[in-house]
């Protein structure tokens, strides 16, 4: 069992948008004989790239889903997780790197760190996934993967080192230079697929050798064995391999490896290396909680015989059903077997069992530890732990950001609608950045994600998946409604009609109340209004605030005082002090001089200090107001307090702004006054509804 763990890599494929994640996952695949045929990632030749098995990913060249795969290198199994490079679908990096033991992090030669490649450092930081990088597109004009070592190091702050050199860049490059070995490998035949191995070219020497001491040096902090051999100058290579992946797996060594992934140059190499340093489920400790021992830490072990712990990290609406991917930590999970949800609590028996490949699935019996694999109509929840009957532990579950962006969605018809509620029911259920509710006051549906191509995905997805037609806007801000005087009201209510009347006399005031949302006093003595009506005002009160006559939006932080009335021994009820009150509050709130509020988000940005300027001048262009702005570094943080109604739009304008580096997070804060101008645009929005609505 040892002896197959050890074997076995589950690794993710992670960076920038395009720098050639999608295209090193093809050329992979070829290698390690999956496919047979390499297909480019846009489809020029009308099948597309293996892992973007999505229309829309093959039309618009991105990859949308993270998909997942296996492979055999050297009868090493290695599970591959392609994952998007556009920060709208950020869950999906998130929930791969969530489940896997090791990365390689593409960076393109001539851009080298670039705004995603940040977040996805960040996101392997906050998992502790050791990772390789791969400086990709040495054969592009301007490609200097020296450089980009650098910026590894100084963006990064990663202790990266050139495992590898390139022999020729641009139109020149050939193969690379294996640094431990001191070989250069040149890739030929059609497809790359036949490694020549050689001496380094006499001009490159000097500068291999330099690249070597410094790799030397940082690998030598690992091993103290090393340090001695190299200090002697007969370091072995497998003292130099095992000096880095100690390096790599406790996450302090990052060694950089160069290629062409389209020009089917370093791929074989980095395959090794793969091998070489990035972790098996052996070397890594994951943890649960034991639920039945006060959440204390369970270290979970990739042992076949103990009892099955899995998590379930992403799940798929297929045209077979729902299919959850899960990662087992401990134990196998065998077909017919029982299994336990451990959030809903019910037992599952394990139906159909399989090991995908892209979007390919191959049917088998069971699965065990370190395994990554998918079950068939499980009814269960992304994040959701899966545990043999005997235990009671919860995996921790990822970290989900907050959606940013909102839009109304509005179907066409009928059957539209019917259809917009299976999608958005299926696609909630998928992606936990993806939400989506029922506007109580403008009866709008909103749906809400992490930008604006991320929804726009989504209405494509709805349109051609479900044949949902809908059209989509921009949606309702929640404004509210006050007062910012005192008024007085003296009301009666009389109606006659044949037989028992109505009638009811309130009187008192209405004022601010900026410390609650609404308040009655009684203030009645004598019994001039009975207590049993008095219920009947404050509901009247309460109807009348639900919506305002200023801009037709729910009333707030008022306090209503009674303090004299009137009744009558036969015309008064509970109906008839009830409308009272209606009549008295709308009376008074006119004269209190109403005003428009606003809801004012926190909002906190982050991004490189570089850019703090331009983060600064886009708030303020927001009428925000800046609270505080804290350096770390090379990142700063600006919190600022900004009116909900400018936010929209406000994640593209901060990417543009910031070269996409930049980041932010927004809260609901307080209400805020609208500013006179804004409050009279809406008013005459009001009127003109209500002026369209009467005809």
């Amino acid at each position: 069992m040892n002896d197959r763990l050890n074997k076995m890599r589950n690794i993710g494929i992670s960076a920038h948008i395009d720098s050639g994640k999608t295209t090193l996952t093809e050329r992979i695949l070829f290698f390690c004989e999956k496919i047979h045929a390499v297909h480019e990632v846009r489809g020029k030749d009308g099948v597309g790239a293996t892992m973007d098995s999505m229309e829309l990913e093959r039309e618009r060249g991105i990859t949308i889903q993270s998909a997942s795969t296996n492979v055999t290198w050297k009868d090493h199994a290695i599970n591959i997780i392609d994952t998007p490079g556009h920060v709208d679908f950020t869950i999906e990096v998130e929930r791969a790197l969530r489940v896997l033991d090791g990365a390689i992090l593409i960076l393109d030669s001539v851009a080298g760190v670039q705004s995603q490649s940040i977040t996805v450092d960040r996101q392997l930081k906050r998992y502790s996934v050791p990772r390789l990088a791969f400086v990709n597109k040495c054969d592009r004009t301007g490609a200097d993967p020296i450089k980009v070592c650098g910026q590894l190091r100084e963006k990064l702050g990663l202790n990266s080192m050139m495992a590898q050199l390139p022999i020729g860049l641009e139109d020149k490059h050939q193969g690379v230079i294996d640094l431990v070995r001191m070989k250069a490998v040149y890739f030929e035949g059609d497809f790359g697929n036949e490694l020549r191995e050689d001496e380094i070219p006499a001009d490159m020497l000097a500068q291999a050798e330099e690249h070597r001491e410094a790799l030397l040096d940082a690998a030598s902090m690992f091993d103290e064995e090393l340090m001695e051999a190299a200090l002697e100058g007969n370091a072995t290579e497998e003292q130099i391999h095992n000096a880095i992946r100690t390096g790599v797996l406790a996450n302090e060594l990052c060694p950089v490896f160069v290629g062409s992934a389209y020009k089917n140059k370093g791929v074989q190499t980095l395959l090794n290396a793969v091998l070489e340093y990035l972790p098996s489920p052996l070397d890594i400790t994951n943890t649960a909680l034991d639920l039945d021992n006060e959440e204390n830490e369970y270290t979970t072990v990739s042992d076949d015989t103990r009892p099955t712990i899995a998590l379930a990290f992403k799940l798929e609406d297929g045209q077979y059903g729902q299919l959850t991917y899960i990662r087992i930590y401990q134990g196998i999970v065998k077909k017919g077997t029982d299994l336990f949800n451990v959030r809903s609590r019910k037992k599952f028996k394990v139906g159909r069992l399989i090991r995908m490949h892209a979007n390919h699935m191959e049917d088998i019996t069971e699965a065990a530890s370190g395994d990554i694999v998918a079950l068939f109509g499980i009814d269960c929840a992304s994040g959701d732990t899966f545990c043999d009957p005997s235990i009671n532990v919860s995996m921790t579950s990822m970290f989900v950001p907050n959606p940013v962006i909102s839009l109304s969605i509005k179907p066409k018809d009928k059957a539209a609608s019917d259809r917009m509620g299976k999608a958005l029911g299926r696609f909630v259920k998928e992606d936990p950045t993806f939400r989506s509710y029922v506007d109580e006051e403008s009866n709008e549906t909103i749906i809400q994600g992490m930008g604006e191509l991320h929804l726009d995905v989504y209405v494509e997805r709805m349109k051609r998946e479900y044949k949902a037609d809908v059209e989509t806007g921009m949606p309702q801000v929640a404004y509210r409604e006050t007062i910012s005087a005192r008024a007085d009201f003296d009301y009666t209510h009389k109606k006659q009609t044949g037989g028992s009347g109505q009638f009811g006399r309130v009187a008192g005031f209405i004022e601010p109340n900026p410390d609650d949302n609404y308040e009655f006093v009684n203030q009645i003595k004598g019994g001039v209004i009975p207590n049993e009506y008095i219920p009947s005002v404050d509901k009247g009160f309460r109807i009348s605030m639900e919506k305002g006559t200023y801009i037709g939006f729910p009333i707030v932080n008022v306090r209503a005082t009674i303090n004299d009335g009137a009744t009558h021994p036969v015309d008064s009820s509970d109906q008839a002090f009830q409308t009272a009150g209606i009549g008295a509050f709308r009376n008074a709130y006119e004269k209190a001089k109403p005003i428009a509020l606003e809801p004012i988000m926190k909002v906190s940005v982050e991004g490189p200090t570089e850019f703090q300027g331009n983060i600064f001048a886009a708030l303020n262009q927001r009428r925000g107001v800046i609270l505080s702005s804290n350096e770390d570094g090379l990142f700063s943080v600006v919190t600022a307090e900004v009116p909900l109604a400018e936010m929209f739009g406000f994640s593209t304008v901060l990417r543009s702004l910031t070269q996409g580096k930049a980041e932010y997070t927004m809260e609901f804060e307080k209400y805020g006054k609208v500013p006179q101008s804004i409050a009279e645009e809406l008013r005459e929005r009001y009127l003109k509804a209500k002026r369209e609505g009467s005809k």
